[in-house]
């Protein structure tokens, strides 16, 4: 089969698009075919070598796949070839420890997340995977929207409801507002009843970013503060949360946007950089550092669900053909895409 490989990190030209065997399915693993696959910042990281716990090369990069089953293991169970599928972003896990059994299985010690290890990736015509990894995709729901459902818009449903508990009438910051987190944690939070700020340096991005749903949208130039603009929108206030899908390049910013008890739900980190801070910064304000790690499938269920009600859209801005992974890469690197770019194996 086509795939996409990265055997050593590096640049573009690090990713070969090349032939390997085609997958077999263990026990209790389908095989898919991949009908298309997210283009995700953690792929760069994982390409460019800024990631490197968990990578373990030679890879086939990719956790953001939607397809149909081809193939099932003989202990398969609930699945049949020919159903539509969308992938949670790991393609194995224990299904015993605590976290699994109890809804959290992204933290799970055993856990493999998809396309950072191995020639198991949805870089590919065809994709090995357990079945605890992957959700039916309901009748309506195109494939290319479920491609998307567990990264882009899982995490931030992760984020919005189950980690940050957003009220309705908070005031919710979203950084990186324009990029394919930001824009459905834009419609998740007013989803939830919250007044949405919407962080970007990019003015192409503001139309869109409107029409999304923010309330206000924080312009500024990239390396310029924007704290200021946030307490002027909040009178002085500051955000109730912040859903922060950049990292450290925006943190002393972010720091003084967060209000009095606010909740900080990092999700994002774009650089291999390191921040320091003082402590007291927060607890004398009794304000909370909290993290948001994946989607469990049920959080998976419940965005495909979502998108089948037409409550969330999803936003899909180009789809390639997977030899064109280098200008995806090199865009989303970059900075340049809104919304989700997707690649579609031959």
């Amino acid at each position: 089969m086509k795939a996409v490989v990265v055997s050593q990190a590096g640049g573009l030209d690090a990713m070969s698009y090349t032939d390997i065997p085609d997958p077999q399915p263990k026990a209790n693993e389908l095989v898919l075919k991949v009908h298309s696959c997210g283009v995700c910042f953690h792929d760069v990281l994982t390409r460019n070598g800024t990631l490197k716990a968990g990578v373990s090369l030679p890879c086939v990069l990719g956790h953001e796949v939607a397809g149909t089953v081809l193939e099932c293991g003989p202990q398969v169970k609930g699945f049949k070839v020919g159903d539509r599928v969308a992938t949670t972003q790991r393609s194995y896990i224990c299904g015993h420890c605590r976290f699994c059994r109890s809804g959290f299985e992204p933290l799970c010690a055993q856990r493999v997340f998809l396309g950072d290890v191995g020639l198991v990736g949805g870089y590919a015509q065809y994709l090995a995977i357990s079945s605890d990894c992957i959700a039916h995709v309901p009748e309506g729901v195109d494939l290319d929207h479920a491609a998307v459902a567990a990264c882009a818009v899982g995490t931030v449903l992760n984020a919005v409801r189950d980690v940050g508990r957003v009220q309705m009438g908070e005031t919710v910051l979203i950084t990186g507002a324009g990029g394919g987190l930001g824009l459905h944690a834009i419609q998740l939070a007013r989803l939830a009843g919250a007044r949405v700020l919407a962080q970007t340096t990019s003015p192409d991005k503001v139309e869109l970013i409107r029409n999304m749903g923010a309330h206000e949208v924080v312009l500024h130039k990239r390396g310029e503060p924007f704290a200021p603009l946030v307490r002027d929108m909040t009178q002085g206030q500051g955000a109730d949360v912040i859903i922060d899908n950049v990292g450290t390049v925006l943190f002393e910013d972010m720091r003084k946007s967060l209000a009095i008890q606010g909740r900080w739900l990092m999700i994002g980190q774009l650089t291999g950089d390191f921040v320091p801070f003082n402590p007291a910064q927060f607890f004398l304000k009794n304000q909370s550092l909290l993290s948001v790690t994946s989607t469990s499938r049920t959080q998976l269920e419940d965005v495909l669900t979502l998108m089948q009600r037409g409550q969330i859209t999803p936003v899909i801005e180009r789809k390639l053909p997977l030899s064109a992974v280098a200008e995806a890469h090199q865009a989303v690197e970059a900075g340049r895409t809104t919304g989700r770019w997707l690649l579609s194996p031959p």
